[in-house]
């Protein structure tokens, strides 16, 4: 198949633009012919005339349209899988590549076609969903961005795609990430036939031959509110006797570390070799997100590798997490459960071997990159011949 990938890339590398570079990497290693069709904020990054720019760009924008149609000529796609179109895309692509008669896939890791910032999160971090059903102007109430230019700006684009329903009369199949995530887009209109479940793509890694308990409680990943990483400082001062670590990024909360309890190591942000030891030096893994959450890497990531999870038994992680079989849940920011369940997995060192096989086991299944290839063409599929009742 020939397959136009279109995406506009964030102003600093995200988690998207690896997930989008992986379901590339996976067209291709299965003979696929796939071009890139790119754009990214960083044009714009710092620059104030570029933000205002962006305000219009975001609603509307006929050039990029226009380059989309010359693009489709020129390569002549199967098919044009569409991730994140803001701020330099815009909704304006999505008629523009019905004209061409090519089926179109859109890629969904967040919900911005009902949440404007997409994270359903408020700048408090709790869990928000006050505008959906197209109340929009929610989030330039409550400036759920921190800048309430950016957040009227998120507003009116998010008001702009529904009311002119650019992406949703034109998109054949909408891949969600996990069933939570679904269930979602149903309650708010999206047909079950247009919607299609495909986790993110990992990277296949073996354990160790002999499985080891570590020592560690482990959070990885960016520390910030929604992340929930203030309830796993604040449990790793309830329980002094375990060591604890922070794997990950704090620039944006440099007084966490400051204020920190003594029986917590930070490593600043980790990968390749360094970030798989760091999760087999791990006697579980915590991902204490206050959010939804599109699809958390670091869950399948500690599976793969035979690492129990505990997490917030809230969205997408809650429905990846199989509790007493994979890995244990505890009540959203609540950190008197959080603590508990840590202590009593912690002394119990069988149930983590035995949560760390078992998730083995489900990673392997469910996550394998053959089974999300075949997944993605039969996704592929369903959407050339919705396009073709259109």
């Amino acid at each position: 198949m020939h397959i136009l990938y279109i995406h506009n890339d964030y102003a600093k590398p995200s988690g998207e633009e690896t997930a989008a570079e992986a379901i590339v990497a996976l067209l291709k290693e299965h003979g696929h012919e796939v071009e890139w069709h790119r754009r990214s904020s960083a044009e714009i990054a710092g620059s104030f005339w570029g933000q205002i720019k962006s305000l219009f760009t975001g609603l509307v924008n006929p050039c990029e349209a226009k380059a989309v149609i010359k693009h489709i000529q020129d390569f002549k796609p199967d098919l044009v899988q569409v991730q994140n179109i803001y701020p330099l895309l815009s909704p304006s692509i999505f008629p523009a590549i019905r004209k061409c008669g090519v089926p179109i896939v859109m890629r969904c890791p967040n919900y911005r076609l009902f949440c404007p910032n997409g994270l359903c999160c408020d700048m408090q971090g709790h869990v928000c969903e006050e505008c959906f059903g197209g109340h929009e102007w929610r989030c330039a109430i409550k400036n759920c961005t921190g800048s309430r230019l950016k957040s009227i700006g998120y507003a009116l684009r998010g008001w702009a795609a529904r009311v002119t329903r650019r992406i949703l009369d034109n998109v054949d199949v909408f891949i969600v990430q996990t069933e939570f995530q679904r269930q979602k887009f149903i309650q708010q209109g999206i047909l079950e036939e247009r919607l299609a479940i495909l986790p993110g793509i990992m990277q296949n890694v073996e354990p160790p031959s002999e499985w080891q308990a570590g020592k560690y409680i482990t959070y990885i990943g960016r520390c910030s509110e929604e992340k929930g990483i203030i309830e796993f400082i604040e449990c790793a001062r309830r329980l002094p006797c375990i060591t604890f670590m922070v794997a990950g990024s704090y620039d944006g909360m440099p007084h966490l570390k400051e204020n920190s309890p003594a029986n917590v190591t930070w490593t600043g942000f980790l990968k390749g070799e360094v970030l798989r030891q760091a999760f087999l030096d791990s006697r579980m893994v915590v991902v204490p997100s206050r959010c939804y959450e599109g699809f958390p890497n670091t869950i399948v990531q500690a599976m793969q590798l035979e690492r129990p999870v505990i997490t917030v038994d809230l969205g997408s992680s809650g429905s990846i997490v199989q509790e007493g079989s994979t890995g244990e849940k505890f009540r959203p920011m609540d950190v008197e459960d959080l603590s508990r369940k840590v202590a009593s997995l912690y002394s119990d060192v069988e149930r983590c071997r035995r949560y760390g096989k078992a998730g083995r086991s489900e990673a392997l299944r469910l996550y394998s990159r053959e089974s999300i290839y075949a997944r993605l063409m039969d996704i592929y599929e369903i959407a050339m011949k919705n396009a073709k009742v259109k």
